[in-house]
């Protein structure tokens, strides 16, 4: 598993500061990313940061008469802008999990 890798030379302290680095450096950008989706033909519209919390939340004034429809769209657009946040930190970790095959060396 660990061919070719002079483990004598890992500095498993060093690697660690590494990892938290990047895992700190990672979070702080996911939470400034935003991430919004529609449903209904725009009729809502939900906003979200990489954290998932709802920043923006839009309904169009047609639904507000109309609570069964309201309901199934919020659902709707919530379930895909998180699926869209949830792409994302994977999308992170795998490559912060490519940044590690160095093993901190350079």
């Amino acid at each position: 598993m660990f061919d070719g890798i002079d483990l004598s030379k890992i500095n498993l302290n060093e690697v660690m500061g590494q990892v938290q680095e990047m895992a700190d450096k990672a979070k702080e950008e996911n939470a400034s990313k935003i991430f919004t989706a529609k449903s209904g033909g725009g009729m809502v519209e939900i906003s979200i940061n990489g954290n998932s919390e709802v920043v923006d939340l839009q309904i169009d004034d047609s639904l507000m008469e109309d609570k069964d429809s309201l309901q199934i769209l919020l659902i709707s657009a919530m379930n895909d802008v998180i699926k869209q946040a949830d792409e994302n930190k994977k999308m992170i970790a795998m490559n912060m999990m490519g940044g590690l095959g160095s093993f901190g060396q350079k």
